[in-house]
């Protein structure tokens, strides 16, 4: 074993001391390398990852305008879900497992993000944020979408005044965001009152998956949609993308130790299932193929046997919609 594993290992295990909480957060954030960007920054990966979340909801013949939308995991700023109330959504819920999003910080994403739809910026690319999936064969401004009636509006100063004083009330519940630390069952959305959920690199570590899934059906409306961003990589536990899959259950349970979270391990195939499962279809299912860092010799004995599909996937963006309003079946591309 190497010793940059021991270490992992030690760590992990000291978080399970008693009195170390707070450390187990510490250790969850750096090991999923949750740090903290200039404001422009994040504003501007933010407009990048939604903008592209919804073209591509555009392009697979699902709504692109919606009203409610909901968020899993945003991290450490709003910014996302502020990109779709800028596009005109009404309402928006974030939902996390600790807390990470501070007020102010989301204020200043917040008014970057005003100039960047004010400018109708084109939607930054793979230069700028080479991980960023999903991909985009074209990244001008979506004006297909957000045309310039829809964008007066959202964009009008009462508003933009409306959406300031609810991100300073979204932890106590704002007029137009609900920030919810932590969420644990489905009760926290109205059932059958979103249009649209989405995540970013989050539904990797979600540990109760099926219940996830359930309870986005359960909050959906009729018509309504999933789009969500996979990492299925090893984030910052080793540099081969694939090498968490190396790791026997009980060594796993030591590095995850108390962690808040870590990574759930699942492969894509394991996602497609529960989605259908769960009442969904997919509309969508756009792989990141990637050859495996590590063989599939050397995986533990739960991964060895995964299909290829699954071993040379990295990430994946997949658009779910419920499967009764379904009339098309699932492009898949890679």
């Amino acid at each position: 074993m190497r010793i940059s594993d021991i270490r992992r290992l030690a760590y992990g295990a000291a978080t399970m001391a008693p009195g170390l909480s707070p450390l187990a957060t510490r250790a969850a954030d750096s090991v999923n390398g949750v740090k903290t960007e200039t404001a422009r920054a994040s504003a501007r990966r933010s407009y990048s990852t939604w903008l592209r979340h919804l073209r591509h909801a555009k392009d697979n013949g699902l709504n692109a305008r919606p009203g409610a939308v909901t968020e899993i995991g945003p991290g450490d700023n709003l910014g996302h879900g502020l990109a779709a109330l800028l596009c005109g959504a009404s309402r928006y819920y974030a939902f996390d497992i600790v807390k990470l999003v501070d007020a102010e910080r989301s204020l200043a994403v917040f008014d970057e993000l005003v100039a960047l739809f004010a400018a109708r910026a084109a939607i930054p690319d793979n230069s700028e944020f080479p991980r960023v999936i999903p991909k985009l064969t074209c990244y001008d401004f979506p004006s297909d979408v957000l045309d310039e009636r829809r964008l007066r509006g959202a964009l009008s100063e009462r508003r933009l005044e409306r959406i300031r004083d609810s991100i300073r009330a979204a932890g106590v519940g704002g007029d137009m965001i609900s920030y919810k630390v932590p969420w644990s069952d489905s009760d926290v959305v109205e059932k059958g009152s979103v249009d649209m959920i989405f995540s970013q690199a989050a539904m990797e570590h979600v540990d109760d998956l099926r219940g996830a899934y359930r309870a986005m059906n359960l909050w959906l409306k009729p018509g309504g949609y999933m789009s969500h961003a996979i990492d299925f990589k090893a984030h910052h536990l080793s540099d081969a993308w694939n090498e968490h899959w190396t790791y026997g259950n009980l060594a796993w349970k030591l590095l995850r130790g108390k962690r808040p979270y870590l990574l759930n391990r699942e492969p894509l195939s394991t996602h497609l299932s529960l989605l259908e499962e769960s009442g969904f279809d997919a509309v969508c299912v756009k792989r990141t193929a990637q050859p495996p860092d590590v063989p599939r010799e050397r995986l533990a004995a739960r991964f060895r046997h995964m299909p290829e599909y699954d071993l040379t996937t990295s990430g994946a963006l997949v658009q779910a919609i419920k499967r009764a309003e379904l009339s098309q079946g699932p492009e898949q591309s890679a």
